[in-house]
């Protein structure tokens, strides 16, 4: 039987995505996280991260770290192309077959170390990139999609120029960063970052919505993030 791969590069996201509106305050903790990250990547982190996923993984790790200190000084065009094409090298893999659970959202140290994930795993890992890069949160949304070419729900990561511009496009499918209106195989349904939900809009940034509490699976996340960065503190 032939196998449609890229069939597997989108995600199931619909079923939950009214939960994910919690993330919102939780998602205004990502310039601190950035800022934590940066600053502990030592020895330790390296050794814990190979106990887990092995050597590999760790050097891995590194090659993202030389990454984003190499782009500091680049223009904004590299940013975005290179963050886009290291994260899109992984392999898609669904979170029921590798996670063992119907939704995860993976650091983008376990995205490394496991050499996979799945549309959110991507999309998260290329905004704490991107944010630590100096992109302003502001012009950064995580935004939901159908693909429309598949009839299944994706999560892309989109970056506004201004808040009426309409947006680039930074995705797994395809490999090119295209302007949302390029996109014809893409129909937006709604966007959020650190400051509050939009309803998507085609041609802009849409209407905002609402914003919400913590959520469980984002503070997971989180937690997982800081057990590997400055270990168990139990």
């Amino acid at each position: 039987m032939h196998l449609d791969k890229t069939k597997h590069r989108v995600c199931g996201v619909f079923s939950r995505a009214l939960p994910i509106v919690a993330t919102l305050y939780c998602l205004s903790t990502f310039p601190s996280l950035i800022a934590q990250q940066a600053n502990v990547f030592t020895s330790d982190v390296y050794k814990r991260i190979s106990n887990v996923y092995g050597k590999d993984a760790s050097h891995t790790v590194a090659d993202w770290r030389q990454l984003i200190n190499e782009l500091q000084s680049e223009d904004l065009d590299e940013k975005l192309y290179s963050i886009n094409r290291f994260f899109n090298r992984f392999d898609f893999v669904d979170d029921i077959v590798h996670w063992k659970e119907k939704d995860y959202w993976a650091t983008p140290i376990e995205l490394i170390g496991t050499g996979a994930g799945d549309c959110e795993d991507y999309v998260i890992a290329k905004y704490f990139s991107l944010i630590e890069l100096g992109v302003p949160e502001n012009k950064l949304r995580l935004m939901y999609v159908t693909a429309l070419e598949l009839g299944q729900p994706h999560m892309v990561l989109a970056f506004y120029e201004t808040p009426t511009s309409i947006p680039l496009v930074l995705d797994n499918i395809s490999r090119r960063i295209l302007p949302a209106n390029k996109r014809r195989d893409l129909a937006p349904i709604y966007s959020f970052n650190g400051n509050g939900l939009w309803a998507a809009k085609a041609m802009g940034t849409g209407k905002k919505l609402r914003s919400g509490g913590p959520m469980k699976m984002w503070d997971d996340m989180v937690e997982r993030l800081d057990t590997v960065m400055n270990g168990d503190k139990k």
